[in-house]
């Protein structure tokens, strides 16, 4: 592959990606309106409760495909199944899992471009968005299985606690782990915690969220293409809340993996607690609210371009979202002057098109969330600096289509301040010193990412130490908080932003799914 791979931060390429990518869009309209089974155990299985419809986000009227409305029992199936391949899955060589998940990545490849098209359908991100969450995919399972090589399969000599003792650390899988993936990152977010756990021998009941469970379906063909056995990688589709109350309290499930809202984790997370007879392990990642730190010793053309870049790629549907700005007094209006020109320049619209930025957002749930923090920023006396309204007019699709927002002169209390929002929204505020901005930057119950721009190693230096955040960015114009890839940064959160403490495509992921054994053979004297 010559063509320069498509990231978050660069969203740069070759335009032979072009042509790739729509002849891709016409071959994944090929696949549109079919009708589509669970898969657990390896067999086809249809919920008696019906069917619902994935519709898209550029315009409703396109139906992607029927999926089955699964509940409870379902999830039990599932479990069981899971739980009955666990023995074989688990007992294979951890080589041999290695390559059958570097096998999905090569499949992954060759599917790149139809993936990325389906993203774009599904979730409406923009081309660049959508590939580059394929190659991010891609990446996250060679990393995950280069770590199981570079850690000879999480398999430690240790020296002999006594004479004639030979001493070993193996860490082994739990079984079975419940999988509940989130709208946003449909691929890369499900690839990389089913992956996890399926790597290191547990097996999996993969719930993907009801907005994408289309791109679901694929990781599930991908994986079993691959050679990780159906059994031991189910499908299953439908309402969250049933199939989170069956796994919290299914006492077959060993763990969860959850990406998604702070109030739907915690729920789960409680009752997973509670319904357990001992404590299991429970990895979440649950969003937060990303601040940018903007000092006097800053680029501010980079700063601004970090920002928008941060706040509005995917239109601020990311939990690595930069949504909140503090911006030094001295140069606050040359700053926001930047900001305001650039949100301008941004192209909202079909993300089929080339040249948008913006899609839409994900349905008109999220559609009417934005009208009222749009409403509730004007009646508290925000000053709206750019941006803001629905947009409705031609040629756009009838879709969830609205412009990004810039917010000023809210108290720095305020609720929008404190709030994940998951729109086109970011509110600015100002400081005097960085000690305060960082004060105000750590008054939150999240703490997921968060970035500084300033030419200042001290200041950089202090911010660094002094962040509560997991994932801490200094002069990214690519995107002031987000960006991270597997590999070079760990993606995890501090405080209400997640649980372990151990990042999504960083060294230590893969522990998590593990536990350890200390294994002593005592020779003949």
């Amino acid at each position: 592959m010559n063509e320069k791979k498509v990231t978050y931060v660069t969203l740069l390429a070759d335009q032979s990606i072009h042509p790739k990518y729509e002849a891709a869009l016409k071959q994944v309209e090929k696949d549109f309106r079919k009708h589509h089974p669970m898969y657990i155990d390896g067999r086809k299985v249809l919920a008696g409760e019906g069917e619902f419809e994935d519709r898209s986000p550029i315009d409703p009227k396109i139906i992607l495909g029927y999926f089955q409305k699964g509940t409870a029992l379902y999830a039990r199936k599932a479990i069981a199944a899971a739980n009955e391949a666990f023995e074989d899955w688990s007992e294979r060589p951890w080589a041999d899992r290695a390559r059958v998940i570097r096998k999905a990545a090569e499949l992954m490849e060759e599917k790149r471009y139809y993936l990325a098209a389906l993203i774009t359908y599904e979730v409406g991100k923009n081309r660049y968005e959508a590939i580059a969450e394929a190659s991010e995919a891609i990446d996250m399972l060679l990393y995950y299985a280069d770590l199981m090589d570079q850690n000879n399969g999480y398999v430690k000599p240790m020296q002999p606690g006594a004479p004639g003792e030979r001493t070993k650390s193996v860490l082994r899988p739990y079984g079975v782990w419940a999988v509940i993936s989130p709208f946003n990152f449909p691929l890369a977010l499900a690839g990389g915690m089913a992956t996890g756990a399926l790597i290191t021998g547990n097996t999996v009941v993969f719930k993907p969220t009801s907005e994408a469970p289309f791109s679901g379906l694929m990781l599930y063909e991908i994986l079993t293409t691959a050679g990780v056995p159906p059994a031991a990688f189910n499908y299953v589709t439908g309402p969250g809340g049933e199939f989170g109350e069956e796994f919290a309290r299914n006492t077959d499930v060993a763990g969860i993996a959850f990406t998604g809202s702070k109030d739907v984790g915690m729920k789960l997370y409680r009752g997973f607690v509670n319904n357990q007879p001992y404590p299991k392990p429970f990895i979440a990642e649950m969003g937060s609210k990303n601040p940018a730190v903007i000092t006097s010793k800053a680029d501010l053309e980079k700063a601004a371009e970090g920002v928008v870049r941060g706040a509005f790629g995917y239109g601020g549907q990311k939990c690595s979202a930069t949504s909140r700005v503090y911006v030094d007094r001295g140069i606050k209006n040359d700053f926001l002057k930047l900001l305001k020109t650039k949100v301008e320049q941004l192209k909202v619209g079909d993300p089929r098109d080339k040249d948008v930025f913006i899609g839409p957002v994900v349905n008109e749930r999220a559609l009417k969330s934005y009208q009222r923090y749009l409403e509730l920023a004007r009646k508290d006396g925000g000053k709206v600096l750019a941006g803001g309204g629905v947009l409705q007019e031609k040629p756009l699709p009838k879709g969830y289509y609205v412009k990004p927002v810039v917010v000023t002169g809210l108290p720095s209390n305020h609720k929008l301040f404190k709030e994940e929002l998951f729109v086109p929204f970011v509110v600015v505020d100002e400081f005097k010193e960085l000690d305060e901005a960082l004060e105000k930057a750590n008054k939150t119950e999240f703490g997921l990412t968060a970035g500084i721009f300033s030419q200042d190693p001290k200041e950089m230096e202090y911010f660094f130490n002094n962040i509560e955040f997991g994932v801490t960015y200094a002069n990214r114009k690519g995107g002031a908080t987000t960006g991270a890839w597997p590999g070079a940064q760990s993606f995890g959160g501090w405080k209400g932003s997640g649980v372990t403490g151990k990042g999504v495509g960083g060294p230590y992921y893969l522990l998590e799914f593990m536990h350890e054994q200390a294994q002593t053979i005592v020779e003949d004297s």
